[in-house]
């Protein structure tokens, strides 16, 4: 291996989660990119999981009626650079339907 690719491996290991999760990744972290980057993401793929944390992660869906059985879309906000609360899309969350409601 040439030094210059040591050094730029080397580089890349020590760099955070944000330099790890490119755009591109299975699972962008939203605190490395723009609100507006997270939802042209989200409108483009559809359905992706985002990773606000390095241990904290949830799928978000463009439309809210993606959600499917039991469960409904909720409004997802994420962590961003330029945006504490980026409304991100739809996560899927249980639907409450009371102790007396008929399935």
């Amino acid at each position: 291996m040439t030094r210059a690719a040591s050094i730029l491996l080397l580089a890349g290991l020590m760099a955070g989660p944000a330099a790890a999760q490119p755009l591109g990744s299975d699972r962008p972290f939203t605190p490395a990119l723009t609100c507006a980057a997270v939802q042209g993401l989200v409108a483009r793929r559809g359905r992706v999981v985002l990773a606000s944390s390095p241990t904290a992660y949830e799928t978000v869906y463009y439309e809210s009626g993606a959600c499917r059985n039991e469960v409904v879309g909720a409004p997802a906000f994420e962590p961003t650079l330029d945006e504490p609360y980026c409304f991100a899309g739809y996560r899927c969350v249980q639907s409450n339907h009371g102790e007396n409601s008929v399935r």
